[in-house]
């Protein structure tokens, strides 16, 4: 369950409508757990979305209500993803958790 138990998932946000396809993504990855992508307005050299597939809201639901399967499968493609893009020596794993922490979708 979210920390914060009055919010609900919104299939209409952008990530959402990326994981239906309905908006036009080039996957760098993808398998039954997880897509990335290039962010479209990067803040580093490598700037890459790793998106759990499951309607979650944010990091702690989604580590709350994944299964123990689908939480790792996230973390092997954000492996897969850095040894792809050949910054597996050297990468930030970063997750905004909230609007207080700047999250915004």
């Amino acid at each position: 369950m979210p920390i914060d138990p009055t919010l609900e998932y919104d299939d209409q946000n952008i990530f959402a409508k990326i994981l239906r396809r309905e908006i036009p993504t080039e996957f760098l990855y993808e398998d039954e757990y997880a897509v990335a992508f290039r962010d479209i307005h990067p803040n580093a050299p490598t700037h890459v979305l790793v998106l759990p597939k499951g309607d979650y809201l944010d990091y702690e639901d989604f580590t709350g209500r994944a299964t123990d399967d689908e939480i790792a499968g996230f973390f092997r493609a954000v492996r897969r993803v850095a040894r792809t893009l050949g910054v597996e020596a050297s990468f930030r794993l970063i997750t905004n958790n909230g609007a207080g922490a700047g999250q915004s979708v």
